[in-house]
């Protein structure tokens, strides 16, 4: 039976947008590290990477957001400034 380290990890979408950062920052550091074991490693490579969902998508939602929100925004005149770089 696998030996549990600690209280089970909380679930990436009850944390905010910051704290699972911050939690997926720690986990570079300690991996950078190389203190840890090698399950320990792969544990937290895990956790990582779903952590790096978790925050891919909400950035993903997040642009999708803006662009609606622009393409909602009319412009009140003709002299509006050309956003398009040539």
């Amino acid at each position: 039976m696998p030996e549990q380290t600690g209280p089970a990890p909380i679930d990436p979408t009850s944390l905010s947008f910051r704290e699972a950062s911050e939690e997926l920052e720690g986990i570079v550091r300690l991996l950078e590290g190389d203190q840890l074991e090698l399950e320990e490693s792969l544990e937290r490579y895990e956790r990582g990477i779903v952590l790096l969902r978790t925050l891919q998508s909400r950035l993903d939602e997040a642009q999708q957001k803006v662009t609606v929100l622009l393409g909602e925004v009319e412009p009140e005149s003709d002299d509006s400034i050309d956003t398009n770089l040539s």
